[in-house]
């Protein structure tokens, strides 16, 4: 059985993906993430970071669908936004490992 290869559409979506994949920093809070949900104030304890750069990754990872986030309180708790985004960073560091 043959299969089409897939659309143009879906090509730039994949390249987004990979771009938003492809920063160090970004990477750090999708692992963090990964381990728990996490507020702001935590993320930047936790990576160490300034809370107004966490912001504009965080709008990144956003953005291409990667971290999903809810209000809790007074704050956003920010999490993965499926099984396919865990699957993605496992596989990620398996694939890393074997280098």
């Amino acid at each position: 059985m043959m299969t089409l290869p897939p659309s143009k559409t879906r090509i730039a979506h994949a390249a987004k993906l990979l771009k938003a994949l492809g920063d160090d920093t970004r990477l750090e809070i999708l692992y963090c993430l990964h381990q728990q949900p996490r507020n702001v104030g935590e993320l930047a304890q936790a990576l160490a970071m300034e809370q107004s750069a966490l912001s504009h990754q965080l709008r990144v990872l956003k953005e291409a669908r990667l971290i999903k986030s809810q209000v809790a309180g007074k704050s956003r708790v920010y999490s993965l936004t499926d099984e396919h985004v865990q699957r993605i960073l496992t596989q990620l560091l398996e694939h890393v490992r074997e280098i």
